[in-house]
C-alpha cells in the first residue's frame, strides 16, 4: 500500500531526494544533504513509501514569488522523482496530489516549477507561465546599436561581499518583474555564491557596478579557455547579470561583452523582452533559442486571482475545471481586482492549467483560444480578459530551482 507523507529526518529526506538524484548521479553526500535541507526543510520534502521503503520524493521550497503588482506565498516545486522500480504505478500522482493539498493547507495560493519534461505537469494543473531562452554570441558581433559612453566603475568582489551588495539589485528585479522569487540569506550563500568543489580550478567571477555611490548592477560569470592553432576559441558563460536601472543593465552587459580572450559568450534563462535585443547592433547574431520557463499552478484560485494587480477595472467570469484541486471547480467572477464565486453566466470556460498560463501575463487568452485551450462563451470575452491580465515587463524567473 502506498503512503505519502513529509520526511521526518535526514535519512528519509535523503532517500526521498534520491528519487530524482539517481537519474543525475549518485545519492547526496552528507554535506550536500545538510546544505540542501537548509533551504528545503524536511517537512517540505514529501516521500512516497511502499512496504516501508521510500520509492519517490517531491519537494516544495517555501517561496515568496513576485506577481503582477505584488508578491504571493508560493510552493516552489522541486526534486520530483520516482524510483525506476516503481514507475507507472501511480506514485507520482499520489505525491503531487498530497503536495498540492499541503501547499493549500499552508496558505500558499500558487505553486510554481521548472518542468524537466513538459508533458508531465499539465495533468496536475500547471501551465506554462513564462518564456525563456539562451544566447550564443560570437565576440565579433558584440557592438551596441548606438554609441555608448561608459559610466560608473566595475570591480571584482568576493562571494562574501556579494552576499551583502547583490541582494538589493535582485530585489529591484523582483519588484519590477513577475516570476522572481525572494532569495533568502541561506539561498544566496549556499545556492548562488558558494564555490563548488568542481569549480575551484575554474572559479566563478563576481563583479559589481558602482554608479552614483551605490552598487547598481552585478554579474556572475565563468571563463572556459581554449585555443585552436594559437587562436582563442574560449567560451564565456554568464550565469546572471542584472541592473537596477536600464543604464546599469547596459553597463554590466557592456563590461561582459568587452572581456578579453573569449570567442563566444553564452547565457541562458533570458526573457524574450531582454534589453540586449535592442541594445545590440546585430541582435540576430545572438542565435536566441526559446523554450518554456516557469510553470504556474493556481492552488487557491480565489486568493491567487485576488493577489495580483490588473489593468483597469472591468470584470470577467471564468468557468474553471480542476480535477486535482476540486475546491477550485466552478464559476469565479473577477471584478474590481478581486475574485469570488458567482452564479453569473460564464464568459470563458477553461481548465486551471490554462488560467495558470495566463496568470503572470506572458501567455494571452487570445493565444490560448487560438491554441484550442479555452472556450470563449461570450463575444469579446477574450479581448476583455487580455486587457485585464496583460502585463509588462514580461515575467522572468532567472534561476532554475
Amino acid at each position: 500500500m502506498l503512503e505519502v507523507r513529509a520526511s521526518s529526518d535526514a535519512d528519509e529526506f535523503g532517500r526521498a531526494v534520491y528519487g530524482i538524484a539517481q537519474y543525475f548521479g549518485g545519492p547526496l553526500t552528507e554535506e550536500q544533504q545538510s546544505r540542501f535541507s537548509k533551504v528545503l526543510p524536511f517537512e517540505r520534502m514529501h516521500a512516497a513509501f511502499e512496504g516501508g521503503q521510500i520509492v519517490g520524493g517531491a519537494g516544495a521550497f517555501p517561496f515568496e514569488l513576485s506577481v503582477p503588482g505584488g508578491t504571493l506565498a508560493c510552493g516552489g516545486v522541486t526534486v520530483v522523482g520516482v524510483y525506476p522500480t516503481h514507475r507507472r504505478r501511480g506514485v507520482l500522482r499520489a505525491m503531487m496530489d498530497t503536495q498540492l493539498r499541503d501547499i493549500h493547507e499552508r496558505g500558499e495560493p500558487i505553486a510554481a516549477l521548472w518542468a524537466s519534461e513538459e508533458t508531465i505537469y499539465g495533468r496536475f494543473g500547471y501551465g506554462i507561465a513564462s518564456w525563456t531562452g539562451e544566447i550564443k554570441l560570437a565576440r565579433v558581433w558584440n557592438s551596441f546599436a548606438r554609441p555608448f559612453e561608459r559610466q560608473g566603475t566595475v570591480r571584482l568582489v568576493t562571494p562574501e561581499e556579494g552576499a551583502t551588495i547583490f541582494p538589493p539589485v535582485w530585489n529591484t528585479l523582483m519588484a519590477e518583474r513577475p516570476g522572481v522569487f525572494q532569495r533568502t540569506k541561506e539561498w544566496w550563500e549556499l545556492r548562488r555564491l558558494r564555490m563548488p568543489d568542481e569549480e575551484k580550478a575554474n572559479p566563478r567571477r563576481f563583479v559589481a557596478l558602482e554608479l552614483d555611490g551605490s552598487t547598481q548592477a552585478y554579474a556572475i560569470y565563468r571563463q572556459f579557455p581554449e585555443f585552436d592553432e594559437g587562436v582563442s576559441t574560449a567560451r564565456l558563460e554568464v550565469l546572471e547579470a542584472f541592473g537596477a536601472t536600464p543604464q546599469a543593465t547596459a553597463e554590466i552587459w557592456r563590461f561582459l561583452l568587452d572581456i578579453d580572450w573569449y570567442a563566444t559568450l553564452d547565457a541562458s534563462l533570458l526573457p524574450i523582452d531582454h534589453p540586449l535585443f535592442v541594445l545590440l547592433a546585430n541582435p540576430r547574431r545572438l542565435r536566441f533559442r526559446m523554450g518554456d520557463g516557469l510553470w504556474v499552478r493556481l492552488v487557491d484560485l480565489g486568493a491567487a486571482l485576488s493577489g495580483r494587480a490588473y489593468n483597469g477595472e472591468g470584470s470577467i467570469v471564468f468557468e474553471v475545471r480542476d480535477a486535482v484541486c476540486p475546491w477550485n471547480e466552478g464559476r469565479w467572477k473577477l471584478d474590481g481586482g478581486g475574485a469570488s464565486r458567482t452564479d453569473a453566466v460564464a464568459d470563458i470556460a477553461l481548465d486551471v492549467d490554462a488560467l495558470g498560463s495566463a496568470y503572470l501575463g506572458a501567455v494571452s487568452f487570445a493565444q490560448l483560444r487560438d491554441g484550442l485551450r479555452i472556450e470563449e462563451l461570450q463575444d469579446g470575452a477574450v479581448q476583455r480578459a487580455d486587457a485585464l491580465f496583460g502585463w509588462r515587463p514580461l515575467p522572468w524567473c532567472p534561476e532554475i530551482f
